[in-house]
């Protein structure tokens, strides 16, 4: 399930000092988010394709959100899989950028 109004927004720089989102507010994101799971402060979902090929365009079109966004996921490659995994190091959790980010790749295929 993509999340529209995440679609509609863009990440921005986030303050210093600014807490992680935690609790009510990360539950609330995260029931936005289908076969995103939080864990230890990283929100990740493995993608599954159906060959190589399809893999790496889609690590590209990461690729492309990531530069727009200039918030970069770190990513697992396999043959036909790939793990997308979003924190926001500079506030050692979780921010709104991550979960932006995480629709506008969950928009590239169709989730």
């Amino acid at each position: 399930m993509c999340d529209n109004h995440m679609l509609m927004k863009t990440c921005r720089p986030i303050p210093e000092g600014t807490p992680p989102i935690t609790g009510h507010d990360l539950e609330h994101l995260l029931s936005h988010t289908a076969g995103w799971e939080v864990d230890n402060g990283v929100l990740t979902k493995v993608f599954q394709f159906e060959d190589h090929f399809q893999t790496i365009a889609f690590v590209n079109a990461v690729a492309w959100v990531s530069h727009r966004e200039d918030h970069h996921p770190e990513m697992m490659v396999g043959y036909n899989t790939c793990m997308v995994s979003y924190s926001t190091h500079s506030i050692g959790g979780l921010s709104e950028n991550d979960f932006i980010c995480a629709a506008n790749v969950d928009h590239l295929v169709g989730d």
